[in-house]
């Protein structure tokens, strides 16, 4: 939902708002900063420019495209209750060496392959002025950096749920 929501400290309260007394919300979000366990994504790659830049520009227009970060934060902040939250590992390709964060890089590389160009071309050429040709280059340069197999990229999945209280705080 990242890039999809202005507010979202009024989200949380909206879902505080109209959630029954004794009642959960979970949110799941991700921190989008791309990031590596061993340092094979550095400051250099086009990659990692891409993504400072994708960050700064949405938070730029007022977009928290890392709300996976302040999930918890923003959940007692609205009243929750016995909030918890939990990161995961969300890896861009097949690198890691467990089954099952092999199959959910798998997946996510695919996603960002396919959906480099949708998430993009707005925020590039609207709000930072290149042109669609500068964004064809960008992805181009991410696309072969992710094909790396010595490149272990990833970011952090979030998860954070919380309880209504049965009946209101009294002060």
């Amino acid at each position: 939902m990242g890039n999809g929501i202005r507010d979202w400290p009024r989200l949380n309260r909206q879902c505080f708002e109209n959630t029954k007394p004794g009642g959960w919300v979970e949110f799941i979000d991700l921190d989008l900063t791309w990031t590596s366990p061993d340092g094979s994504l550095t400051e250099e790659h086009a990659s990692k420019r891409f993504n400072n830049e994708f960050i700064k520009a949405s938070r730029d227009t007022n977009i928290e495209s890392c709300p996976g970060l302040y999930l918890e934060g923003w959940m007692k902040d609205a009243g929750f209750q016995g909030v918890q939250a939990e990161k995961f590992v969300w890896p861009v390709g097949t690198w890691p060496k467990e089954k099952h964060l092999k199959e959910v890089g798998a997946w996510n590389y695919l996603q960002i392959m396919e959906g480099l160009e949708a998430f993009t071309y707005a925020l590039f050429t609207r709000h930072l002025g290149y042109s669609k040709a500068e964004v064809e280059v960008i992805c181009a340069n991410i696309r072969k950096e992710m094909k790396d197999p010595k490149m272990h990229a990833m970011f952090y999945l979030h998860v954070a749920y919380g309880q209504k209280p049965e009946s209101p705080a009294t002060s």
